[in-house]
């Protein structure tokens, strides 16, 4: 396990310098995770608290300008070129910067800023992020792919820099917060948990004709559809696993994942004294977010407080491997390691669009990516490919032609 990786060193900083408002860029602002984080940033007194450098977005050009105004932003960046136009328009007299496309993502990321949200969905977050590091910014990760497309560049990156990654997923978060004064070495195991997500209680023989209009409603958590359609099929779980041993470097077999249903308990850590350490918390976002908006201290957040009578119980069961076959794939992708994660993300990304274009089947999905992993594994020696943004880049797209090239040959998907 890592002890000493910078990134994740629990101990508090030193004191802030000075009474001027911190710096901070909200990188995917106009998705779920972004929505949170502004909200949250408005409410600790917005402008007057926070110096906005960057916020950006996609293709919600209407909602971007809005929050660049809301928050004074110096820069808005859509990823979308055609989207420039509409963009500086709707900023037009604010004095706010407009720019648009991967290389403007890019130098947003490369401003100077105290703290960065990284919460640009898939692998388009990898490079900004990386950016960030470089400037020796604290990274508030909720970009699971970069982490399990590119967890030893990234880390590496964070330590040659003196940054610091914080984790944002809820279960990560819960993982840290959990970690606090504690030792590395006295850990024997970490539960993350899952919702099981919306097909949890379907029979196995439906779920080929799942709709995704049926996959994109959550049970528990109110995200955005790509996300929402992964819980269905537990493929974020696993990327989630391959991110737990990232983050903090556990062996896969001490990485275990329950279904828990009521999303309470985002994650347990287990001690060699066979004590279990559990974060509770409601199923919002903001909490993940406020912590590490406000690490090391903890600040009052707008988020429901469990009352645990009313509750009434908790429960947890082991996840069906023929419901969740991605779970497998994912220990798969830790025995191979090399670029297996960029292919695994690359791969699911794109079954992920023909799910939701029709062109696959709910199932067809984990069938997708095991043919895409077995094809790269055997071809190219995944486990020997050296981590540099390059090599990853080529490989994700080496493996999303592959997995349309699967989608559309075959007939069993």
């Amino acid at each position: 396990m890592r002890s000493d990786v910078l990134a994740f060193d629990t101990s508090a900083p030193a004191a802030r310098p000075g009474p001027a408002p911190r710096r901070i860029s909200i990188f995917g602002a106009t998705g779920s995770i972004g929505e949170s984080t502004v909200d949250l940033v408005l409410r600790a007194g917005g402008p007057a608290a926070y110096h906005t450098v960057a916020v950006t977005g996609a293709r919600n050009i209407a909602r971007l300008a809005e929050i660049a105004i809301a928050l004074r932003a110096e820069v808005a960046v859509t990823a979308d070129p055609a989207g420039l136009a509409a963009l500086r328009a709707a900023l037009a007299g604010t004095g706010i910067e407009a720019a648009a496309g991967e290389a403007a993502l890019v130098e947003a990321a490369c401003r100077p800023a105290d703290w960065i949200m990284s919460g640009i969905v898939g692998f388009a977050g990898l490079a900004p992020g990386l950016a960030a590091l470089a400037q020796g910014t604290t990274l508030a990760l909720a970009n699971k792919e970069s982490l399990v497309t590119a967890g030893p560049l990234l880390l590496e990156t964070a330590a040659r820099h003196g940054a610091r990654i914080l984790p944002v997923d809820s279960e990560h978060s819960a993982v840290f917060q959990a970690l606090v004064g504690e030792e590395m070495t006295a850990v024997e195991r970490v539960i993350i948990t899952a919702s099981g997500g919306a097909f949890r209680d379907w029979p196995l023989d439906r779920l080929a004709g799942a709709s995704v209009a049926e996959a994109s409603s959550h049970p528990n958590w109110d995200m955005g559809q790509r996300i929402t359609i992964d819980s269905a099929s537990m493929f974020n779980k696993a990327l989630e696993v391959i991110e737990t041993r990232e983050y903090f470097g556990f062996e896969p077999a001490q990485i275990e994942v329950l279904v828990h249903p009521e999303s309470m308990v985002h994650a347990l850590v287990g001690f060699r004294d066979g004590a279990l350490m559990a974060h509770l918390g409601a199923p919002d976002m903001r909490h993940a977010i406020g912590y590490a908006l406000n690490w090391p201290d903890r600040a009052d957040l707008p988020v429901a407080r469990l009352d645990l009578a009313a509750i009434g119980r908790l429960s947890f069961a082991a996840p069906d491997p023929a419901r969740y076959p991605a779970l497998a794939l994912a220990r798969e992708v830790m025995a191979i390691r090399g670029a297996a994660g960029a292919v695994f993300n690359a791969a699911k990304e794109a079954a992920l669009d023909g799910f939701i274009e029709g062109r696959v089947r709910f199932t067809g999905m984990a069938t997708v990516v095991e043919r895409v992993l077995a094809r790269m594994s055997a071809g190219s020696g995944l486990g020997n490919v050296a981590f540099s943004l390059d090599n990853l880049s080529e490989a994700d797209r080496e493996a999303r032609a592959l997995a349309r090239e699967e989608i559309a040959a075959r007939a069993d998907v």
